[in-house]
């Protein structure tokens, strides 16, 4: 397997069962990775419902060779006791499943208007902190490292309120005041290039900016803020995290795969399965497009 192909990994979808027949077809396609999505927040927070859960994970992935990264629920948001407890769960669910990476959105909270409803954000954003600290000790322990994802708006704003973790730059922040080998970036390009398109800014700045605390890679294109009403084939007219497979939007893949190719981190795809990409053409498809960039030239 080349160092690319080590590095690949693709998406199992979150209502779909990792059965062991699928994951050999990806691991036949040629990833080196797979992307499970963990039960609900409520259910990480019962034992044994989530111990179970998890042995059958493993159960299903021990014929194969293929090296397991879990994403957590997406409305999972440490720093309340509820929410702490599911995130106890999660690391637990982790380390019996036999998972190395686990995606988290941090920082997942609207953007404040006006001073007190700013201190409440503040006082939030305070209390995830406090508790991803605290949890930093164990997932070390664990072995386990937590890969905390930027993230865009699905639809073009306003009505919708932006969040906190739209800026890669927030979330970069807060793993570097982490300080902790447990806690690192996870950078997702489809999502850095809307927010930067919305602004009006190049993706390829925001990138760079993040490199060195990334840990992972998730990877998918889109049409960016989709000005003049930019649209595609077979593509809902509105939506703006399209989750498109790799080259089939206009993500400036020229300037960003020379970054991404001298990277080490995974990369994962996340392609919508209703696009119809079958894994060994998304395998395949990924690997020739970051091959075909320009190296990044040598340090002086």
């Amino acid at each position: 397997m080349t160092e690319l192909g080590a590095r690949l990994g693709l998406n199992v979808h979150r209502d779909q069962w990792p059965t062991t027949p699928l994951l050999q077809s990806y691991e036949a396609a040629g990833f080196a990775w797979v992307q499970v999505h963990t039960p609900p927040r409520p259910m990480l927070a019962d034992r044994e419902r989530c111990r179970r859960h998890a042995r059958a994970l493993r159960a299903a992935l021990s014929p194969c060779g293929l090296r397991l990264l879990l994403h957590g629920p997406d409305d999972l948001s440490a720093g309340t006791l509820e929410h702490d407890r599911a995130f106890d769960g999660l690391m637990g669910y982790a380390a019996e499943a036999g998972a190395e990476l686990v995606v988290y959105h941090g920082r997942n909270f609207p953007m404040a208007e006006g001073s007190s409803a700013a201190a409440r954000l503040d006082e939030r954003l305070a209390a995830e902190e406090r508790s991803l600290q605290r949890f930093a000790a164990r997932a070390e322990a664990l072995g386990v490292v937590f890969a905390i994802e930027n993230l865009a708006p699905m639809y073009p704003v306003p009505p919708i309120p932006p969040r906190v973790c739209h800026d890669p730059l927030a979330v970069r922040d807060l793993v570097r005041r982490l300080d902790s080998p447990a806690m690192g970036m996870l950078l997702d390009l489809g999502h850095a290039h809307i927010t930067a398109s919305l602004r009006g800014e190049s993706a390829e700045r925001a990138v760079r900016a993040v490199l060195d605390d990334v840990v992972l890679f998730h990877v998918h294109d889109n049409l960016g803020a989709r000005r003049h009403d930019l649209s595609a084939p077979g593509v809902d007219p509105l939506k703006l995290d399209l989750h498109l497979p790799p080259g089939a939007g206009c993500l400036p893949w020229d300037r960003l795969a020379p970054m991404i190719a001298a990277h080490r981190a995974p990369l994962m795809l996340e392609v919508e399965r209703s696009h119809g990409a079958v894994p060994g053409t998304l395998a395949s498809g990924t690997t020739a497009l970051l091959q075909r960039a320009p190296a990044l030239p040598a340090a002086a």
